[in-house]
């Protein structure tokens, strides 16, 4: 059955919408090329969107031609200003940003320990008031949020989840009533990074990959022919709690203690840094893992050990210096709950991601490749992050700018305003 009229103007109009989201702006005679419509139904939507206040003209073409320069039309990147928070367990990042994804400001929030909840809600909130309008936005259209903990799949709450604060749990409800009409989201932050790493990272190329989180915790995210896959409860990639060689004991439902978490968490890296003699850095968090391989791989670097081995081939150990040795025992525990996941998923792909992942780089990555090519018949190749710790506040972002998108983009009978 044919489309009715005002179907096929809403197709067209969001066609055209995407086009200019993804290309930038373009003259009449482009989005006719690049939509294969004709050339009265490309100048009637560009009417209709004009009036709609979604497209306005920006430029004109530089194209040399006779009479002058065509239109250049744009999206009208303020309709909308977006949020996104990264929540952190001592504090929260800030971004707020037009419909197009622009940064227009940044904001940080620390936060105590022993803040009571209350009070640690109130600076989270007032963080993402001041930004907004810093970044001159009268109202956020959409706010996506970045959490540690599992997810519910039915009701998109953050579950009770041991260890973090209890202040995380009621942020969102807190953000609905003090920013009226504001949509507002919650995902995991690990799925957060995966979702920046597949679309301007790392995994740009992969349909199917896993990305392993290592930083104050560790976490995994799982992409299967391009999907996000969350799990019957939300907690597909709760890796912390794999039981694993290599500890004490055995996880329990509400501590991950002798699970992958104990190899690979920020303090059991700084431990194991301590056992090769090297440095203790100011924090037991994340950035200090972070800083302790970073300096590790720069002396590995410099002495020319696992950086002259070639891509596919094997790593010998060349070097005995402690940096050195530092690694390879780093890249042994990472491949254990690594194996695992490839054993289940089989993914092709691995991403190291979170600051740690950033920080190993291409020297950790391939000794965690090599590792797993001796533990596993399954071909993956492991990658370096390119987004590291920034990676959640992305994926918030890009997450709050597809859902205003969609709505504003959505034809007028489904559009919510």
């Amino acid at each position: 059955m044919p489309a009715s009229p005002s179907t096929a103007r809403a197709i067209n109009d969001r066609l055209a919408l995407r086009l200019l989201q993804q290309e930038g702006p373009l003259t009449a005679g482009q989005l006719k090329q690049l939509t294969g419509l004709s050339r009265p139904t490309v100048a009637d939507l560009v009417d209709r969107l004009t009036s709609a206040g979604l497209i306005t003209v920006v430029g004109e073409s530089g194209a040399q031609r006779r009479g002058p320069n065509a239109r250049l039309y744009g999206i009208v990147a303020d309709r909308a200003h977006l949020a996104a928070l990264d929540v952190r367990t001592e504090g929260v990042l800030v971004l707020v940003s037009d419909l197009l994804g622009r940064v227009l400001t940044e904001a940080s929030a620390p936060i105590g320990g022993d803040t009571g909840t209350g009070p640690a809600v109130e600076q989270a909130v007032a963080a993402v008031e001041n930004a907004a309008k810093e970044a001159g936005a009268d109202r956020l259209h959409t706010v996506g949020i970045g959490a540690p903990g599992l997810i519910d799949p039915a009701t998109g709450d953050l579950r009770d989840s041991a260890g973090l604060p209890a202040w995380h749990r009621s942020l969102a409800a807190t953000l609905v009533d003090r920013l009226p009409g504001a949509r507002v989201t919650v995902e995991n932050e690990t799925n957060l990074a995966a979702l920046a790493e597949q679309r301007e990272g790392a995994a740009r190329d992969r349909d199917t990959f896993v990305l392993l989180w290592l930083g104050h915790g560790v976490g995994a995210a799982v992409v299967l022919d391009g999907t996000l896959r969350r799990g019957a409860s939300g907690g597909t990639g709760e890796i912390g709690f794999l039981p694993v060689p290599g500890t004490d004991t055995l996880p329990s439902a509400g501590d991950c203690a002798g699970g992958f978490h104990s190899l690979t968490g920020a303090a059991a890296i700084i431990s194991l840094a301590g056992e090769h003699g090297l440095p203790a850095p100011a924090a037991v968090d994340g950035p200090g893992a972070a800083e302790v391989v970073r300096g590790a791989v720069a002396d590995v670097l410099a002495g020319g050990a696992v950086t002259d081995v070639p891509v596919g081939g094997a790593v010998t150990a060349e070097a005995d210096a402690a940096p050195d040795r530092f690694l390879r025992a780093l890249a042994d525990r990472v491949a254990v709950g690594a194996a695992s996941v490839v054993a289940v998923l089989d993914p092709g792909c691995v991403v190291l991601g979170g600051e740690v992942g950033q920080a190993g780089g291409a020297v950790l990555a391939k000794l965690v490749e090599e590792r797993l090519r001796r533990m596993s018949p399954l071909v993956t190749e492991v990658r370096a992050s390119s987004l590291g710790g920034t990676a959640v506040l992305r994926g918030a972002l890009l997450t709050a700018r597809d859902r205003a998108q969609d709505e504003l983009f959505a034809p007028p009978e489904r559009s919510g305003g």
